[in-house]
């Protein structure tokens, strides 16, 4: 494994955790840019939060690696609309506390977010070429 890897991987896990800690622990925030056609969503953001927070962990588990990057890629994805959301809301209405300064590179970089899953949990190598496989 390469250190490049092993430098990403344990970045990308820092973040997740941080970001699923703050899920669990102050959810305010990520309740005010929740879309409105998601059900139920305090229990969805601790979901959330849970997910991230088990994600950056699987992330260093040999046997869960991979699922943990497929599964936090997906994760990019579907909480998309959420930052497109907020983004909106700040053009908008300047409500959220951040600028664009913020929310064009936050949109511009979810594909990045969504490489960096898959390249931490060796679905994918560098930078887009499917894993190989070893005998």
């Amino acid at each position: 494994m390469t250190p490049t890897r092993q430098i990403l991987r344990a970045l990308l896990a820092a973040a997740y955790l941080l970001a699923g800690l703050l899920h669990i622990l102050k959810p305010a925030p990520f309740l005010s840019i929740t879309p409105a056609w998601v059900p139920y969503p305090a229990q969805i953001i601790l979901l959330t939060g849970l997910c991230e927070v088990a994600g950056a962990i699987a992330l260093f588990i040999p046997r869960l690696r991979w699922w943990a990057g497929v599964l936090l890629a997906a994760y990019a994805v579907c909480v998309y609309p959420a930052n497109v959301k907020h983004a909106l809301d700040y053009i908008e209405h300047g409500t959220g506390g951040l600028t664009l300064w913020y929310h064009i590179p936050r949109l511009a970089f979810q594909p990045v977010i969504v490489w960096w899953a898959l390249f931490a949990g060796a679905v994918i190598d560098w930078p887009f070429k499917p894993r190989s496989l070893r005998r």
